[in-house]
């Protein structure tokens, strides 16, 4: 086959473009320290919200109502101190099963975005869609607790 031959192009052109596509969809977006302010902004922190039950400024335990999911249902407990998630706990997650691998691996992903992003604005874990969706709803609903 000669080099300049049409096929051989369209063969180096596709893999190129494959390779191309593989590289952009493998890039991941920022997710360190600064990436909220490069962004636009991040919610609110929890500070902002006043404490249930007077018991000072932002401090408590606080427990979400369960999300029910297609696997069972979800239930998030925080620990807030200083107005800052310090602690966040799935209380009940679902079982039997698939939904045991899935839970004891995605929960302690969620438990620690939790307190990272101190918010319930948290990524769901790849694999556990619906235990993510479940933990992000009793979250918030925790956290609304905290606001009164």
């Amino acid at each position: 086959m000669r080099k300049s031959h049409p096929v051989r192009r369209a063969v180096i052109a596709g893999a190129a473009t494959v390779s191309g596509i593989v590289l952009l969809l493998s890039l991941k977006p920022a997710s360190g320290p600064g990436a909220d302010s490069a962004a636009g902004g991040a919610a609110p922190p929890v500070a902002a919200q006043s404490p249930q039950g007077g018991r000072g400024a932002g401090a408590g335990t606080l427990t979400g109502d369960a999300a029910q999911t297609q696997y069972g249902p979800v239930q998030v407990r925080v620990t807030v101190s200083e107005g800052r998630i310090t602690e966040a706990r799935a209380v009940q997650a679902p079982k039997g099963g698939q939904s045991d691998r899935v839970t004891a691996d995605a929960v302690p992903k969620l438990n620690q975005a939790a307190v990272t992003a101190g918010t319930a604005d948290i990524d769901a874990v790849s694999g556990a869609t619906y235990t993510s969706a479940g933990y992000k709803q009793s979250l918030q609903s925790a956290l609304d607790r905290a606001g009164g």
